[in-house]
């Protein structure tokens, strides 16, 4: 078993992509996600599985269909399953993700920001 802390500043150096999450670990099914956003990502939905976001550094906007939410550092949102969403960044930010494995970033929206296997990191 390798049970140790993890680093999320040096996990975070380790790439540079935006709105590609990388896997950092998982437990009871779940996956909890890295991911920088700069800029806008697809409005889209799941049907099947509820995202988490937290926000590490920066703001992000979570645009719902009758409402936007501005999420600051250390502020998470819950986004529940069939809830259309765009998230996008105030300038850049830093997200954790906690949601199911079988979530795929995109939901039901196919688009060349698909992410159906992410990185392990």
């Amino acid at each position: 078993m390798n049970l140790k802390p993890i680093n999320l500043k040096e996990k975070f150096d380790s790439f540079s992509e935006f709105w590609t999450p990388k896997v950092v670990g998982e437990l009871n099914g779940q996956q909890v996600k890295l991911a920088k956003f700069k800029g806008e990502f697809v409005s889209h939905q799941h049907e099947d599985e509820d995202e988490l976001f937290l926000v590490i550094e920066g703001q992000i906007k979570m645009e719902l269909e009758d409402k936007t939410h501005v999420v600051h550092a250390g502020e998470f949102i819950i986004v529940p399953r069939g809830i259309q969403h765009k998230p996008s960044a105030i300038g850049e930010a830093k997200v954790l993700l906690f949601e199911p494995k079988s979530t795929v970033n995109t939901g039901t929206v196919d688009s060349e920001l698909t992410i159906k296997t992410p990185d392990q990191i």
